[in-house]
């Protein structure tokens, strides 16, 4: 009797055992997870009130992005090239032609003889080619001035041809000089000589272009040699003249 209650007891016991066993362990028949993610998306969720406040980020920037914004752009190559060469100088106002044609008036010293002087009033003309309109020119010049000599009308006439050339300068303004070789004529007629003798003009002068790009303005000064009455003549003359540029 004493073995049944101690053969009961003791399998009441396993039993008990077992079924605590069973309880507290997974069991093998359950399937494991196939999607790790899956597991992750069940877990709950934490608590937003134990986490701490993260402050928005402002929209004003702070002092290093100002000094950003301010740090200016790099210059592009070609401006830093036209900063180089910098402003490109003017060459000219006005376009230079080929033609000039003048007339004005002018004033001669007549150095006729030693302690013999006569003033004397005209005009001058001239023409001018340059080739392409560039500094060197073929110059034609004739000059007539009128006077009076021992009571009698006098004239005096010069008429030469030779190079010319030009230098622009500022301000519109045009330099020239030019050397001329022709003839001369001068009336009345005397006991000394004829009235005609080899002649040439040296000298130079300036034009000022007008507000017409075809006018200028001229004034010039010239020495004119002559050869009367078996002697030399050195007469200087000056003139103011009228330009026409075509």
């Amino acid at each position: 009797m004493r073995l049944f209650k101690f053969l009961l007891t003791s399998a009441l016991f396993l039993a008990a055992t077992a079924a605590n066993a069973q309880v507290n362990s997974p069991s093998l028949l359950m399937p494991a997870a196939a999607d790790p993610s899956a597991a992750l998306s069940a877990a709950p969720a934490p608590d937003s009130a134990a986490l701490p406040a993260v402050p928005a980020p402002s929209a004003d920037p702070g002092p290093a992005d100002l000094s950003l914004s301010a740090e200016p752009a790099p210059a592009s190559s070609s401006s830093a090239t036209s900063a180089q060469k910098g402003p490109r100088p003017v060459v000219g106002v006005f376009e230079n032609f080929n033609f000039q044609a003048s007339v004005g008036y002018t004033f001669l010293r007549f150095y006729e003889a030693p302690h013999q002087v006569e003033s004397r009033n005209g005009f001058v003309s001239n023409f001018v080619y340059y080739y392409n309109g560039g500094w060197i020119g073929v110059d034609g010049s004739l000059l007539g001035a009128l006077g009076s000599q021992f009571n009698e009308r006098s004239r005096f006439l010069f008429g030469g041809a030779g190079p010319r050339l030009r230098w622009p300068g500022e301000r519109s303004v045009e330099f020239w000089g030019h050397a001329l070789v022709g003839g001369a004529h001068y009336t009345p007629q005397t006991s000394y000589g004829t009235q005609g003798a080899f002649g040439y003009e040296v000298g130079g002068g300036i034009d000022a272009n007008a507000h017409h790009r075809r006018l200028a303005y001229r004034a010039e000064i010239n020495m004119i040699g002559t050869r009367f009455f078996n002697t030399y003549q050195y007469s200087p003359m000056a003139a103011v003249s009228l330009v026409w540029k075509f």
